[in-house]
């Protein structure tokens, strides 16, 4: 007998359609489980083979988690808006939202030929209003938000503007970098526009200007992985490193707390190293160094400032705004070549190349030394085989490399003082010490960077679609308390 695969598996999936045998009632006595895959660009092109081989494995284990006795929510959607969109829309000249239509009617008729065990009522489409209105209200609800260190929580900028207004910012310092202080009194006295541009540097989505890959003649910035060599991905229309006033999510002020919930998830040990090193946390002290023939100051940080006495040289990047101010003018041209060219690279190409000019002559006397009398050195780290050969390219780059001192065999430095002997075998004990000692400043690291919105559509669909999904009319209850 001839088994007619195509009809069996249409009745079947028929059957599967008009029972709903996949919905799931948000009401149920069972644990509830939920699956989510990442979510299709829609495409003209359909699915390819990346598609089910990632949605095949999810839809195995929600089908697993479901005779275990759980109650699975797995949902599908679309990440339909975005630069392909419109590009296509640009190309073809129709409009997105037919385009759009068309290939999801294309992907739900191939996702159903393969039998995925979706909940489709729940599907949903980032560029249907019923969906990107959410994310516009997170938007707002996170810029009129401030966190505050002390109680470590987001609150209202509401509250902010009173703990301003009775006593200024002394006990909640600028998380924007600046230094600025002021008193109760001052607040009252600036202008709304001074009032406004400081709370600014508070929100937790913020307006400011950072260096974005700009596309011309797509109009549009682009992120890291869509620039390949220089141009776009998509077009291949020439880019550059730009400075443009952006959204940013102030992500940072969630670090430490990124940190320590990793120690509560049930995860790979492996996969929570990476989330460590992606957030980068380190603790040490940043300086000003003095820069020859300049009344500039260059500002530097280090997690090893015990090792500060064995400097030969800084390197500043690129984009440093010292870097047009400290230039010679015998090189003053070829700068500005290597700085055209590094406009034109993307973050990872530049990772892979190396470029460095001498662009002022480091001196061990530039150290300013606060009221303090040093004896003498006794030891510095050694130099070890990575240093040695990084030298040896320096030397042929005519670097110029002082010994300031001789003593190669102890790893720790350790300095006499005033005839006391001081061992510093550990950061924090650094940065204390040395905070006296020379004009340091303690100083945390982290390596994750504010977070820039594209603001065709805010980055938080996968989180705001499961919320919304399983929430249905209790969506705005579940977003607060970001």
């Amino acid at each position: 007998m001839e088994y007619r695969f195509n009809e069996i598996e249409q009745k079947w999936q028929d059957r599967w359609k008009l029972k709903k045998v996949y919905k799931v009632s948000n009401e149920s006595a069972r644990p509830k489980y939920y699956v989510l895959d990442m979510f299709p660009y829609p495409s003209g092109a359909g699915l390819h083979v990346g598609h089910p081989l990632g949605y095949i494995a999810s839809d195995i284990y929600s089908r697993y988690k479901r005779l275990k006795g759980f109650n699975v929510l797995h949902p599908m959607g679309y990440d339909s808006f975005g630069l392909p969109a419109e590009q296509y829309a640009i190309e073809t000249g129709q409009h997105p939202s037919v385009t759009t239509e068309k290939n999801i009617t294309t992907f739900r008729r191939q996702l159903d030929k393969i039998g995925f065990s979706y909940d489709w009522d729940r599907e949903v489409r980032t560029s249907d209003a019923g969906y990107y209105k959410w994310t516009q209200w997170i938007f707002l609800q996170i810029f009129d938000s401030w966190y505050n260190r002390i109680t470590d929580k987001a609150e209202r900028i509401a509250g902010l503007l009173k703990i301003f207004e009775l006593e200024g910012n002394l006990n909640h310092l600028s998380p924007a970098g600046n230094e600025s202080k002021f008193s109760a009194g001052e607040w009252n006295a600036f202008d709304e526009k001074r009032k406004q541009e400081i709370l600014m540097d508070y929100r937790l989505t913020f307006s400011s200007y950072g260096e974005v890959n700009w596309c011309e003649a797509l109009g549009t910035v682009l992120a890291n992985d869509e620039v390949v060599n220089g141009v776009s991905e998509r077009g291949g229309y020439p880019v550059v490193k730009k400075k443009m006033r952006q959204w940013y999510l102030r992500i940072t002020e969630y670090a430490d707390r990124l940190l320590e919930g990793l120690e509560r998830i049930e995860f790979s040990d492996a996969m929570k190293e990476m989330q460590r090193n992606w957030i980068g946390r380190s603790q040490g002290a940043e300086m000003d160094f003095a820069i020859k023939a300049h009344d500039k100051l260059l500002r530097v940080y280090t997690t090893r400032p015990d090792t500060i006495f064995g400097v030969d040289f800084m390197v500043v990047a690129p984009e440093h705004e010292l870097v047009s101010q400290i230039t010679s003018d015998d090189q003053k041209e070829e700068i500005e070549k290597y700085l055209a060219y590094t406009r034109s690279r993307s973050e990872r190409e530049r990772l892979a190349e190396v470029g460095l000019y001498e662009l002022f002559d480091y001196q061990i006397d530039s150290i300013l030394l606060r009221n303090w009398f040093i004896d003498y050195v006794l030891e510095v780290p050694k130099h070890t085989l990575f240093e040695e050969s990084f030298i040896r390219i320096l030397q042929e780059l005519k670097f110029t490399i002082r010994k300031l001192f001789r003593d190669k065999r102890i790893q720790l430095s350790s300095i006499l003082i005033s005839h006391h002997y001081h061992v510093f075998p550990c950061e924090e004990d650094n940065v204390e010490f040395l905070e006296d000692v020379l004009s340091f400043s303690t100083s945390l690291n982290y390596k994750i960077r504010k977070a820039l919105i594209e603001f065709n559509f805010i980055k938080v669909n996968n989180y705001g679609s499961y919320k919304t999904a399983y929430t249905s009319d209790k969506t705005q209850r579940s977003f607060q308390g970001i």
